[in-house]
């Protein structure tokens, strides 16, 4: 991905002396972990809708942030925070009507099996609880994802997330996959071949004398490269699983909330039910809440055998910042604009292909889209180098996005849901411009 460590000389110097202070204050306040987008990293001060502006007043259009979903500060959600942060806030356990409100309208969105909802305050930890669960319920211990796969940032979840890098310590217990890139193993081919290598994880952990427990994936296969097509072709994997005795845990973080445009959630693209699903970054569009979302039946033996609490997971200015948010969503229909923008915007992705040999593949589901840049058509090798071009030119133009996939050569396209089809323009013209510098 466009992210940095630190600077080359040319780098540093294209920065201000306001920003160089600032990574120095950075660098020796936060550490050498955090990571910074951008050959040249932006310095964001407000945000609007879709649109970002920097300490310079000069204006980026959003297209990458999925946590403000419903558009940076948005005035119903941003009310609903203010107006229950001066009555209450607390944890959950004391009764409360918020927590059940939002409860209740959330698992109306879910096929009627998936009735039960637990909250806490990021997706790592809804994907930590639910594996939990998986393990309690299953007496396994084994999980199967796939090959760049992202889940969170818990020690069971970094060893479950390879797109973390070299520097997580593998797991014994977790088994990787194919991504089922239709691109690359063919339209034809995916449903098929990631059966087979589900079906492969599980021979594998089992003659390790490891039992499986889960199969985890997120609907879209993001970080993997944004893998939509063909719709249901999960479904041969997730019946193979299921079969074999493992829940399958839908992680909905990046797919869910309408963002797919056809669905509310990732996995119905698929016609599958999970056992489990999670949530996460966008569920309030800012404000810290997520959830897992179950059968009662698989929750049940966790729950008499654990004492579990989420101090902050659930608070009631959380839920009603999620409320906020789901109203936005079914109010002012988004899942129709992701829709029908969506199918516009990939269509002028499209167009782009045609124009320019670069554009291998365009791909994706609504307003999640993925373009691959290859070097040539036939051989498909991954173009790293004009993607990086790609991301910091449009950066330098006032677009952002960012990268994914093993060869660091997807453009990631993830804009807000409230995206209409002059920002998908503005968007288009842009990438047109940089591709005709390459």
């Amino acid at each position: 991905m466009s992210m940095i460590n630190g600077f080359t000389t040319a780098d540093a110097q294209q920065l201000s002396s306001t920003e160089r202070a600032l990574i120095e204050r950075r660098e020796r306040t936060l550490g050498p972990a955090y990571r910074l987008f951008y050959e040249r990293p932006l310095h964001i001060v407000r945000g609007d809708g879709v649109w970002l502006y920097d300490a310079q007043g000069k204006r980026y259009l959003d297209a990458y942030n999925n946590v403000a979903s419903v558009g940076h500060c948005n005035p119903r959600v941003v009310d609903a925070i203010c107006a229950q942060a001066r009555q209450l806030n607390t944890h959950t356990r004391y009764l409360h009507e918020g927590i059940l409100d939002y409860a209740e309208k959330l698992l109306a969105t879910f096929p009627s099996e998936l009735s039960q909802v637990m909250f806490t305050c990021t997706g790592s930890e809804a994907n930590d609880l639910a594996l939990r669960i998986a393990r309690q319920c299953t007496g396994g211990t084994g999980i199967i994802v796939t090959q760049l796969a992202y889940h969170g940032v818990t020690e069971q979840l970094a060893s479950a997330s390879p797109s973390l890098g070299a520097g997580v310590p593998a797991s014994p217990h977790v088994r990787k996959v194919r991504a089922p890139d239709a691109y690359r193993l063919g339209a034809q081919n995916v449903s098929r071949l990631f059966a087979e290598d589900v079906r492969a994880a599980i021979a594998d952990l089992r003659s390790h004398g490891i039992q499986p427990a889960a199969l985890l994936f997120d609907g879209i296969f993001a970080s993997d490269g944004v893998l939509a097509d063909p719709a249901g072709f999960a479904r041969e994997a997730v019946a193979v699983a299921q079969a074999e005795g493992l829940l399958y845990i839908a992680d909905e973080v990046q797919s869910g909330f309408a963002r797919t445009g056809s669905h509310m959630w990732g996995f119905q693209r698929h016609g599958v039910l999970p056992d489990i699903v999670t949530l996460g970054k966008p569920m309030g569009n800012g404000q810290p809440i997520a959830a897992a979302v179950m059968r009662p039946d698989v929750v049940r033996e966790f729950g008499n055998s654990t004492r579990y609490f989420n101090t902050f997971g659930g608070n009631p200015v959380s839920c009603a910042a999620a409320n906020a948010v789901l109203e936005v969503i079914q109010q002012e229909q988004l899942q129709d604009n992701c829709a029908q923008v969506g199918d516009y915007f990939k269509a002028g992705l499209q167009s782009l292909a045609r124009q320019h040999a670069v554009i291998g593949d365009v791909r994706g589901a609504g307003l999640f889209l993925g373009v691959e840049l290859v070097k040539d058509r036939q051989g498909k090798a991954p173009d790293a180098t004009t993607t990086r071009h790609l991301v910091n030119g449009l950066r330098e133009r006032g677009v952002l996005i960012s990268s994914a996939g093993a060869g660091e050569n997807i453009l990631k396209i993830r804009p807000q849901l409230i995206f209409q089809r002059e920002h998908a323009d503005l968007f288009l013209e842009t990438l047109d411009a940089v591709l005709r510098e390459c």
